[in-house]
């Protein structure tokens, strides 16, 4: 059965899975890493994930895999198929679609960004699959965006399209590891949340999720913590959809599973902000953590396509 390879890296495991001509997951697991053993451990554990899933094509669907899709963290040169730097993976410059080219018999291989990667899911197959404009933005450990346009994902003339946590939406607050102060996503990411929730609770191991739990009870704290959240985010977003007027606005991430308790008051404070602009509809991401992972599937299958027209 024709089929391509789809790896998702996340800083601490591996999604991957077989994917069919249809879109159909014909085989999944997951693996570990590797990062404590440092990236020549993470690059080899990548490049022994794929050659098991092309062994695995071979023995039970009876032919080996004609692509591969890759989605990785940090910064990416989808063009040239290098991994340029990821710092919680600690590697740089790795040629990582010239070595998983390699290791699966020369097969093509499609790199890309994991924001990115997970909105182009997002946008064919997932919550945005009936606009042709959409903004896909996950809140995690930071924040980050993916432009949706006409079922394609736009990378930005450098590859650094989307950094919507780097927006700054209070210039007197924390400071941020890219160097500004008061960026999006050192203040309403679910690691600023958890931060702030474990300060104002007295509990250091108290996260996100508690924070949302305990809003929904109707603590005073949370439900303050969690509205600074909110204000920040929807200051953030009201300045993406300002410069991009996307038709749909898609979140994903840890902290869009506190489902309502995050998008209630979410949408409310965006309808606020906002004057001329046009109000999108604001919606929870679909595809969960399989987005990386489905993306990597479509990726691979554009660049057989793009190969067979060319």
């Amino acid at each position: 059965m024709r089929h391509v390879i789809a790896l998702d890296v996340g800083g601490t495991g591996m999604k991957a899975a077989l994917v069919g001509t249809d879109g159909t997951l014909l085989h999944e697991a997951r693996r570990a890493t590797d990062r404590e053993r440092g990236a020549e451990a993470v690059i080899e554990s990548i490049l022994a994930f794929a050659a098991d899933l092309r062994a695995h094509g071979e023995k039970h669907l009876g032919e080996s895999a004609v692509a591969a899709g890759v989605a990785v963290p940090g910064i990416v040169d989808s063009a040239k198929g290098i991994a340029v730097y990821a710092a919680n993976l600690g590697w740089r410059d790795v040629p990582l679609r010239a070595l998983l080219s390699e290791r699966l018999g020369a097969v093509p291989v499609a790199l890309g960004h994991d924001v990115r990667t997970g909105g182009l899911a997002e946008g064919r197959i997932g919550a945005g699959r009936s606009t042709d404009r959409f903004l896909f933005v996950p809140l995690g450990t930071g924040i980050a965006g993916a432009i949706g346009i006409a079922g394609a994902i736009e990378a930005g003339a450098h590859g650094d399209a989307g950094e919507i946590g780097h927006i700054v939406v209070r210039p007197d607050g924390p400071d941020c590891s890219c160097g500004q102060r008061g960026c999006l996503e050192t203040l309403a990411s679910a690691a600023a949340v958890s931060r702030a929730w474990a300060a104002a609770s007295g509990d250091p191991g108290a996260d996100a999720a508690d924070c949302a739990k305990a809003v929904e009870s109707g603590d005073p704290a949370a439900i303050e913590v969690w509205r600074n959240a909110v204000d920040a985010l929807a200051a953030g977003l009201v300045t993406a959809l300002t410069l991009l007027d996307p038709g749909t606005l898609i979140i994903g991430g840890g902290l869009a599973e506190a489902g309502e308790t995050l998008f209630t008051p979410l949408r409310a404070a965006v309808e606020e902000r906002i004057t001329f602009q046009k109000l999108p509809h604001i919606v929870p991401a679909a595809l969960g953590d399989t987005a990386g992972c489905l993306g990597a599937g479509l990726l691979a299958w554009d660049l057989l396509s793009t190969e067979v027209s060319a």
